[in-house]
């Protein structure tokens, strides 16, 4: 990170003459009118960028200072991708911008094995676009503030929900309308009871061998997209895991047998783009707080017409309609086929190696009429589809259970929901 010396240095260097002032005294110049140091005088342009000009060594018109790392057409772009993401739930941080724009920096120098985009790029670009966007401080609250659900971002979501699926036509068209989320099975042959104190966020229990995680997705007519499988730190051994697993399914592996963004975009190029209906627009609701999508998978979607949708921070178990009963009913049909009918659906004694094939068995549901039933009630309950802002009440309003045997821990990475004190979101310009 440059010094703050040398930031101040930068902010002093300001260009005090115009391109048109160096253009006219270029043409007395060359019209031999007057001589380089009288021109430069007389327009008050410096002599020795006047110079250079006539001797051919810089193009008229051409920028002064290094040369710009991003080009203003892809900068306009990244401007327009911030203000589309702000309007879909979805507003960026300082670091996730910076990160988007060396993505495009390192699309324009493909032998650059890193990017040169910092804070003095950062500072330059909030100077160049401060009439295009506004920089809004995080709130500086409490942890246990920003565990609670807050009827200010409910009420948010339901008024953008409501206007992206009139602007799309989307109020009638169940089959267009997506909510992917995941759930997590804690595998282990020895059962262990640990107390885990509420609104910690996932961890895997210790003492149990593996994390699978699943990500599901079901439109508001109670149809599936084939799931996706995510072990923790690698796959099983063989190729049995996926001949056995349900039909169609994806397969993936990460650290913490969670999704993470490079899942995520290889869920959704790969997978769920290929799987959808053909009718169009779709619209995609999920908690992308907690798995943070990145520059490819918004490209994406904005081309095959997908409008992707942010759930509010720490609401997705008032609001994500396959945590208000499918999941449960998908954790109660597996403990059914291992013969495990304890009351905790979290923990379950089956390997690595079996979960696929006794998975199979527990995803018939989503075929099965209970099943979709189920998914359709879940849409209803959380007021996606039929359209209905429900109102909050006391009980909507208590901390979020983390990952209770109800609970989802869906998209869980590192990165916490919501932004930290100190972070900045990018939005629209302020009214």
């Amino acid at each position: 990170m440059p010094s703050r010396n040398h930031l101040d240095k930068i902010g002093r260097k300001k260009k005090k003459w115009t391109e048109e002032a160096m253009e006219r005294a270029l043409i007395e110049v060359k019209s031999g009118r007057c001589t380089v140091r009288q021109a430069a005088k007389e327009f008050g342009v410096p002599k020795s960028s006047l110079g250079d000009r006539v001797s051919g060594r810089v193009a008229p018109g051409s920028r002064s200072g290094p040369a710009q790392l991003i080009t203003s057409a892809d900068e306009e772009l990244l401007v327009e991708f911030s203000l589309y993401m702000s309007s879909h739930g979805f507003p960026l941080t300082k670091q996730q911008l910076v990160s988007f724009a060396s993505t495009i920096y390192k699309r324009q120098h493909r032998r650059v094995a890193f990017s040169k985009l910092g804070q003095t790029w950062w500072l330059n670009f909030r100077k160049r676009q401060e009439k295009k966007i506004t920089i809004q401080p995080a709130e500086n609250v409490v942890r246990g503030r920003t565990l609670c659900v807050r009827k200010e971002a409910v009420d948010q979501f339901f008024h953008l929900l409501s206007t992206v699926t009139d602007a799309h036509a989307l109020r009638d068209k169940p089959h267009q309308i997506f909510n992917c989320s995941e759930t997590g099975f804690q595998l282990g042959r020895k059962r262990t009871a640990l107390s885990k104190p509420a609104n910690m966020g996932f961890k895997p229990a210790a003492g149990l061998r593996d994390h699978i995680s699943v990500l599901a997705c079901f439109n508001a007519a109670g149809e599936d997209i084939p799931p996706f499988i995510i072990y923790s730190k690698a796959y099983p051994g063989g190729v049995s895991y996926k001949t056995r697993g349900p039909s169609n399914a994806l397969y993936g592996w990460s650290d913490s047998g969670c999704i993470n963004s490079d899942l995520f975009k290889k869920w959704f190029l790969k997978h769920f783009l290929l799987h959808v209906p053909k009718e169009r627009p779709l619209l995609l609701i999920f908690n992308g707080h907690k798995c943070p999508v990145n520059l490819e998978v918004v490209e994406a979607a904005r081309k095959e017409a997908v409008v992707l949708l942010c759930l509010p921070p720490h609401c997705s178990h008032i609001l994500q309609p396959l945590d208000a009963g499918f999941f449960v009913l998908l954790k109660q049909r597996f403990a059914t086929l291992i013969g495990d009918n304890a009351a905790n659906l979290a923990h379950f004694a089956v390997s690595k190696k079996e979960f696929s094939g006794v998975f199979k068995g527990t995803y018939r549901a989503a075929k099965e009429e209970e099943g979709v039933r189920t998914v359709k009630e879940g849409f209803r309950k959380c007021g996606i589809y039929p359209l209905n802002h429900f109102d909050i009440g006391d009980g909507h309003l208590a901390p979020s259970d983390g990952l209770g045997s109800d609970a989802d821990p869906s998209l869980s990475t590192p990165m916490q929901e919501g932004n930290a004190a100190g972070e900045v979101t990018i939005a629209g310009p302020s009214s």
